[in-house]
């Protein structure tokens, strides 16, 4: 994953702006990965995604270019898809750029690349809880980090506030910024933070404080102050470790903003009080504000639950089935049936069998597995059946040690590679379902490979070969990797994890991938890979994952017999490509808005007959395309110019018209989905031939 974007500095978002066109340019960058939840075997929904984090701080870039690209990815009439090199994505405006006019450079940098833009976002927390607790007496304070895109603080309000009321919060923000206020730091003793704390009657501080101490009983406790303390003039202070800027006329106050309300309870416990969340974004200059806000227009563009309605892929019936459960529609089932035979077909090309496995089986499964002890909160209650528990599975993998311990194997059986598509259910509350995004029942793309110790580093290899195939072909060829290794408490003995390390190190070495490492992050069970997509606005999205396994094999008492019949423990691999099925199609829809490439569309081609005198040659169009294997739909009954509006609101990605002199000759009138899309008259024959040939490569018409 070497950049090689020449004057472009690695990892920082270029901005380059003049008139109305801007430029986001993203090289790609490594950065460390969150940890998974232990016995989060395969990838599915639990992880750390943008949507959670910073859907918009890593950019993309935009300028004119009407072409697709070589993925077929258009955005739409105004905004266009195109690759422009394996380490940039693209978005295009159609706005032209004249000539004659200058272009300002301006870097819009992360948060782990400007040490500076953290401590403007984390100075911009205490600056809105003070203005906050100014303009509404009362308001306690608990917790308010700085985030990717900006930062937030959680309020305990004796009244909610509203939308309107964080106008005059922001107006208060940018009134204590302008005070050239400065921020201190000070060392206090236990008992004297407690002291403060109480004398001001701010009893989430008292918490924090206690687990500040349980943490770190030896350290002291640092406090940062905002206005000078102990004389005239304003003065706020919190629990903190900072860092801050020197004065709050370090802030910029035209490059912040308060975006939104958010609920949220205290230490994410239901039973708990419930707060209130105030979002906020900040930047080095209103520049970076503007470019962020313009990704977030976009963003919201392509959000996928709007677009899910709108092409009528999915939905998700809470009021009659509940939440957190999708129903595939026609279009999205379409594709989803297209995904997961493209999934088939390759890993039965790579040497996997294919399961089918029960969605429930006895609660006993899951005690043997560990996950009633230490996943049970995330599991749905189980069932009795015949004076028997039986539970949900939350995971497949128990379900693969089953088929695998049905027979007996020697050295010479392995590697054994299971995959399945398997559904899992979990339980997930309901003010944390997003979407697609994270749902309570979907589905895995699971595989699990028994091997030997000294057949990992080959089969490592062979899961990443196929993480790159998979998600090249799906328009995703930015990857981030992160290797964590073995933390303090793990199972298994040292000379097995440095082996298992190793092997996962040699396997990224031969594929010539850069990684980093996270000392410490890996699993009990074993060490892993992970690995970030890019999309197309700069998000990362963590799907694959591959996973060492030295617990369930034990567990289960899993065997082989080795060359001197002596029984041994195998090895156990968890890998998963797409991760889940349904939080990837939602990757996949705001990754190309809706505008799915022809070999993956519901509906490649759309035939439109002019007037009904030559529908029965529309009519046979449509079945010599089907019969070559093309979804393809007849539209008619309408004017032409509708017909063709409703093809271009479906995205639809080849739209036929015919009329008296095509029906005649035998021709077709193409169009193409996009601005400049008409491609002319051309012969059936030869449209049916240019559909099938791109639908086999995955390449546009």
């Amino acid at each position: 994953m070497s950049c090689s974007s020449g004057h472009i500095a690695r990892g920082k978002l270029v901005l380059q702006t003049g008139g109305r066109l801007v430029r986001l340019l993203r090289t790609c960058n490594l950065t460390r990965a969150s940890g998974h939840r232990a016995f989060l075997s395969c990838a599915g929904q639990h992880v750390a995604h943008p949507s959670r984090s910073d859907p918009f701080s890593h950019g993309a870039r935009i300028l004119q270019d009407r072409r697709p690209n070589r993925w077929g990815c258009r955005l739409s009439t105004s905004c266009q898809v195109a690759a422009s090199s394996p380490h940039a994505a693209v978005v295009e405006t159609a706005e032209k750029k004249s000539s004659k006019q200058q272009n300002q450079l301006i870097s819009l940098p992360t948060t782990d690349e400007s040490p500076q833009l953290d401590r403007i976002r984390h100075s911009c927390s205490h600056v809105m809880a003070m203005a906050v607790q100014k303009l509404f007496p009362g308001a306690q304070v608990t917790i308010g980090p700085a985030i990717e895109r900006g930062f937030y603080y959680d309020f305990d309000m004796p009244e909610p506030i509203t939308e309107q009321d964080l106008k005059a919060v922001k107006k208060e923000m940018q009134r204590i910024i302008k005070a050239d206020l400065p921020f201190t730091r000070e060392e206090v003793s236990k008992e004297e933070a407690e002291e403060r704390i109480k004398a001001i009657k701010e009893p989430y501080k008292l918490e924090i404080l206690e687990g500040i101490v349980a943490r770190h009983p030896n350290d002291p406790i640092t406090i940062y102050h905002l206005g000078k303390q102990g004389g005239e003039g304003e003065h706020w202070w919190d629990l903190c470790a900072g860092p801050h800027v020197e004065t709050t006329k370090d802030l910029n106050p035209a490059a912040m903003d308060l975006e939104s309300l958010a609920g949220a309870y205290w230490r994410g416990d239901e039973t708990k009080a419930q707060l209130q969340r105030i979002y906020g974004t900040a930047w080095e200059s209103k520049e970076q504000l503007k470019a962020y806000q313009q990704l977030k227009v976009e963003a919201a563009r392509r959000d996928h639950r709007k677009l899910g309605q709108e092409l009528d892929l999915f939905s998700i019936e809470s009021e009659s089935a509940g939440g957190g459960l999708v129903f595939w529609h026609p279009n999205g089932a379409a594709i989803r049936n297209i995904l997961e035979n493209f999934w088939k077909e390759h890993h039965l090309k790579n040497g996997y069998q294919l399961l089918y496995t029960p969605h429930v089986a006895k609660a006993e499964m899951w005690k043997t597995s560990g996950h009633l002890d230490f996943y049970a909160e995330n599991m749905f209650d189980r069932i009795k059946i015949e004076e028997e528990l039986y539970q949900l599975r939350p995971m497949n993998c128990p379900f693969h040690i089953a088929v695998y311990k049905h027979k007996q194997y020697s050295y010479r059986d392995l590697p054994l590679r299971y995959a399945e598509l398997g559904t899992v259910y979990r339980y997930e509350r309901s003010g944390t379902m997003h979407g697609l995004f994270r749902v309570r029942g979907f589905t895995q793309d699971d595989g699990h490979i028994f091997c030997l110790p000294d057949q990992i580093a080959t089969e490592i290899r062979g899961v990443l070969d196929m993480v790159e195939y998979v998600m090249g072909a799906l328009g995703f060829s930015q990857l981030e990797i992160n290797l964590s290794t073995k933390p303090a408490k793990a199972v298994g003995s040292d000379e097995i994890w440095e082996r298992a390390e190793d092997a996962l190190r040699e396997a990224l070495h031969t594929k010539g991938w850069d990684y980093k490492i996270d000392e410490g992050g890996g699993a009990f069970y074993g060490p892993k890979i992970d690995v970030k997509i890019q999309d197309v606005l700069g998000r990362k999205w963590q799907c694959s994952t591959i996973q060492l396994d030295f617990n369930l094999p034990e567990r289960f008492q899993m065997a082989y017999t080795d060359d001197g019949n002596h029984k041994q423990q195998p090895i156990m691999i968890h890998r998963a490509i797409f991760g889940s099925i349904e939080r990837f199609f939602g990757i996949l829809i705001e990754n190309c808005a809706g505008a799915f490439p022809l070999w993956l569309a519901p509906v490649q081609c759309r035939i439109m007959p002019v007037t009904d005198a030559v529908l029965d040659y529309a009519q046979d169009v449509v079945a010599q395309m089907r019969e070559a294997g093309i979804r393809v739909q007849l539209d008619s009954g309408e004017r032409i110019g509708k017909l063709i509006r409703n093809a271009e609101k479906a995205k639809t990605p080849v739209m036929c018209v015919v009329g008296e002199k095509e029906a005649s000759n035998n021709q077709l009138s193409v169009r193409t989905y996009g601005e400049d899309g008409d491609r002319g008259v051309m012969a059936m024959a030869e449209v049916i031939t240019r559909i099938q040939d791109a639908s086999k490569t995955r390449m546009p018409f």
